[in-house]
């Protein structure tokens, strides 16, 4: 269901990279569909690659499909001509650090589609330093586990309030049950560290302490 997702986002037409491609699947599905012209499946570990050129062999697309075996955006040349980027299925922080280690490798022009499984926030911060506009942001519930995905696009200049940032701009305005629910179940979490913190021999890091106590006061003003 995530790669449906992240699918329905890549424009039709679009010169696809699909970073840390995971045996080629969604390259190769668009591609069978008629949806993309061209594509790169970047992996940076051999036995994923192995597993990609072997997919798109079988399926007869090797003149469509470059496979390449590079870290992150390293993956990408100039004629490629780019203009869409899939990461999917990684921590927030990660992805947020291959776009950073690769930024030379970007032409200021692709659309960005992201999926991260944790640490959202993060990676929203960067698009936001990096004059990346939020354009869509989706919340899917897949076997028990709730994921986002994030679709960015270039612009001029963009700012967005921490809140924003952490919960997600777009999702903050539509507040969907599944939003909802997700945050109530953080917000149990978060107390229950809390008290944790209140228990705990040892004193915890004021920081730390503070940072919790933040987003516990934005949740319950988000739920509110």
């Amino acid at each position: 269901m995530r790669l449906e997702r992240v699918a329905a986002h890549v424009p039709a037409g679009a010169r696809l990279a699909d970073i840390g491609s995971d045996h080629g699947y969604l390259p190769v599905a668009l591609m069978l569909r008629g949806r993309i012209e061209a594509a790169v499946a970047g992996e940076a570990a051999m036995t994923p690659f192995r597993s990609a050129q072997r997919k798109v062999r079988k399926n007869g697309l090797e003149q469509a499909i470059t496979v390449r075996l590079a870290d992150g955006l390293e993956a990408i040349e100039p004629q490629d001509r780019i203009d869409a980027i899939s990461l999917c299925g990684m921590g927030g922080e990660k992805i947020r650090e291959i776009l950073e280690r690769g930024k030379h490798r970007l032409s200021g022009k692709e659309r960005l589609i992201l999926q991260p499984n944790v640490r959202e926030g993060t990676l929203r911060e960067w698009l936001m330093e990096n004059d990346y506009r939020i354009v869509c942001e989706e919340l899917l519930e897949e076997n028990e586990f709730t994921y986002e995905i994030i679709v960015a696009e270039p612009c001029q200049a963009v700012a967005y309030s921490p809140e924003e940032l952490y919960f997600g701009p777009l999702l903050m305005q539509e507040r969907s049950p599944a939003f909802l629910a997700k945050w109530g179940l953080n917000l149990q979490r978060k107390q229950r560290v809390m008290a944790h913190f209140a228990r705990a021999r040892q004193a915890v890091p004021t920081q730390k302490a503070q940072e919790v106590a933040r987003q516990v006061r934005w949740i319950e003003q988000l739920l509110a």
